[in-house]
């Protein structure tokens, strides 16, 4: 889901880069915790790891982004988490590109920052079932809103890229299923080892929440 150099007008990859650094400054400013640091770099890394694995489709290819697992463990600090990991899979091993980065970070962070707002409506419910469903559907949506991103910005390129946009899309259909089934068994995961770091806390057989979004 990463677009390569030479692909986007200049225009449009230095409004991404504008748009990238003001939402990034805004999260870390309002949502920055020390104490919130081992937690941010555990899951940039699985981000990092996740993101590299391509799957070649036609003039495209697929990959798992977990955008809704980086949301809903990190919050706000999931848009900041994204872009660094995006930089270094850029400077590291050529994936994506260097003028790109700004417009891959809206693509891969504003799913995250909306899959984790979602999960962040139910994650004080005491049931089990109802947080586990809606870590699910964040699966789905955060990978389908990146989708739909993808296929935007292609279209901005051009005529010739209008096909590419449609495979894009259509190409994904079955990593939004992969990604529901992956952050639903995460989320119903980390309920049992350890729920804080999604949010919630065990209490009286209770889910409780206890932190905002920040977590």
């Amino acid at each position: 889901m990463h677009i390569s150099d030479g692909v986007l007008s200049n225009p449009v990859c230095i409004g991404g880069y504008i748009a990238t650094v003001g939402v990034a400054a805004v999260c870390i400013k309002q949502k920055m915790r020390s104490q919130d640091l081992p937690k941010i770099a555990v899951i940039t890394s699985v981000f990092f790891v996740a993101s590299l694995i391509n799957v070649p489709l036609g003039p495209t290819s697929v990959h798992l982004i977990l955008p809704a697992l980086v949301g809903v463990t990190l919050g706000a600090m999931a848009f900041p988490s994204v872009m660094l990991g995006l930089i270094l899979q850029a400077l590291l091993f050529q994936h994506g590109g260097l003028t790109t980065i700004g417009v891959n970070t809206l693509m891969m962070g504003i799913p995250a920052l909306t899959a984790g707002l979602i999960f962040h409506q139910v994650r004080g419910s005491n049931s089990r079932k109802l947080i586990i469903a809606t870590g699910a559907i964040c699966g789905a949506l955060g990978t389908l809103l990146a989708g739909i991103i993808l296929a935007v910005l292609l279209v901005t390129a051009g005529e010739n890229f209008f096909g590419v946009a449609k495979v894009a899309l259509a190409a994904h259909v079955p990593v939004i299923i992969i990604e529901a089934v992956v952050t639903a068994s995460s989320v119903a995961f980390l309920l049992k080892v350890k729920p804080d770091l999604i949010g919630v806390k065990l209490k009286n057989d209770r889910l409780d929440s206890i932190v905002s979004l920040s977590s």
